[in-house]
């Protein structure tokens, strides 16, 4: 394995992570801004059936998630071979020109166009993760993963906020203000952003190589990078129940409204981005990468666990705080891995890592809604409307396991001489 780059330093190292950091925010926030408007748009094309709506709406999102599944490993790998910059800042526009699409649609086959295309372009996170290895040294990049999940978690607070907002001036106003962000970022970017991965550290871009499944293979190649994913996996699974039930579930049990569910979405937010922007440097400085690992994955377990036995709302917010420690647990990971491979696979691997996230957001939906379902049908064995949320807390406990057995071996690999 050739030795990690050397990352930017001063300034210029600074620009770049403020504008990774933006990016990522300015996604997830263009994404989040529409989730309010979208189902509504749809029905309005439906003729007001929210049935036939809530159907659409399935099908564009595993669109989504499938778009994912296959273009992640492809901008992974086309950075690896033309660069970080050329791709993020092509994937901000082309995410800006379909928010316009997506605006002006006047169908439902053009509307369902643009979402497969915002698929497409937001795969383009994987390239700021690997990006972030490029020019992060590996004692620092748990840290700088933390920020992108603070990222990741403000994204998704305000997003939807902001859309509601909007869409309560015009219902098309919430993609107008997506693509005004998304080109916002775009120009901003050429305007500072520096390439990270020097022209000799690239390699030759091929699909055999750029395909979801051989970047998944690729994962195989070393059994700690396999353990590590099936790690991810578990945990990427395990995070679908929140945007899969969470709503149905608080209606259900709680009798939370709208504006309820928005306030503890926002206590959420909140939590995470303290956690993952204030705590994580300080966690793995004093416990280490594999511990801070495995303290976030049980921290998760407990924190599904009090969400899915909470009889009372107030019970379920006690969980939340525990539930932000979780968010230590996947930058810790991403860090592990990135050390495993070559920096000329730094996009290859990432992209495979959004696939499995890619792979989970298609299967998790149906698994945690039906088993939403199960349990509080008229058939159900014993009521138990919380069951999503336990299924989600054993996921992350398989993690666990699996992630203890991962850290021994790479304790033993770090100290058995080269």
């Amino acid at each position: 394995m050739s030795s990690a780059p050397t990352p930017p330093t001063g300034a210029r190292r600074q620009a770049a992570l403020i504008f990774i950091f933006v990016t990522v925010i300015l996604d997830v926030l263009a994404l989040g801004i529409v989730i309010p408007v979208l189902p509504h748009l749809i029905a309005s094309f439906q003729g007001g059936d929210l049935a036939a709506a809530a159907h659409v709406y399935g099908v564009f999102g595993t669109a989504f998630a499938v778009m994912q599944f296959l273009f992640s490993p492809v901008q992974g790998a086309l950075s690896d071979r033309y660069g970080r910059r050329r791709v993020i800042l092509l994937s901000n526009l082309g995410l800006g020109l379909d928010y316009i699409l997506m605006a002006v649609a006047q169908t439902l086959p053009l509307l369902f166009i643009g979402r497969v295309i915002s698929g497409i372009c937001a795969a383009s996170i994987s390239t700021a993760n690997a990006y972030i290895a490029d020019i992060t040294p590996p004692e620092r990049r748990a840290q700088s993963y933390g920020l992108l999940g603070a990222a990741f978690g403000l994204g998704f607070v305000l997003g939807p906020a902001l859309g509601g907002l909007c869409a309560e001036v015009d219902p098309r106003l919430p993609f107008w203000v997506a693509a005004g962000l998304s080109l916002s970022n775009a120009l901003y970017g050429w305007l500072i952003l520096p390439e990270s991965l020097p022209a000799e550290r690239r390699s030759a871009f091929s699909w055999r190589r750029a395909n979801p499944l051989a970047s998944i293979v690729m994962l195989s190649r070393h059994r700690s990078l396999f353990g590590l994913s099936g790690v991810v996996f578990l945990s990427q699974l395990a995070h679908v129940v929140l945007p899969a039930v969470f709503v149905l579930y608080a209606a259900y049990r709680y009798q939370w409204s709208a504006g309820d569910v928005g306030m503890v979405l926002a206590l959420v937010g909140i939590c995470s981005a303290i956690v993952q922007a204030g705590l994580m440097r300080h966690l793995v400085r004093a416990l280490g990468e594999r511990r801070t690992l495995l303290l976030g994955l049980g921290a998760g377990a407990i924190g599904f666990a009090i969400y899915g036995t909470a009889a009372s709302g107030t019970v379920f917010l006690i969980g939340i705080p525990v539930m932000a420690l979780w968010g230590i647990a996947n930058p810790s990971a991403q860090a592990l891995m990135t050390a495993q491979v070559d920096p000329t696979e730094q996009g290859r691997l990432q992209g495979a890592i959004w696939s499995l996230a890619g792979v989970a957001g298609m299967v998790g939906p149906y698994l945690f809604t039906q088993v939403f379902a199960l349990f509080i049908g008229d058939g159900a064995p014993v009521e138990l409307p919380g069951a999503p949320f336990l299924l989600s807390a054993s996921l992350l406990a398989a993690a666990g396991v699996l992630a203890w057995a991962v850290a021994g071996a790479l304790h033993q690999d770090s100290r058995s001489p080269a």
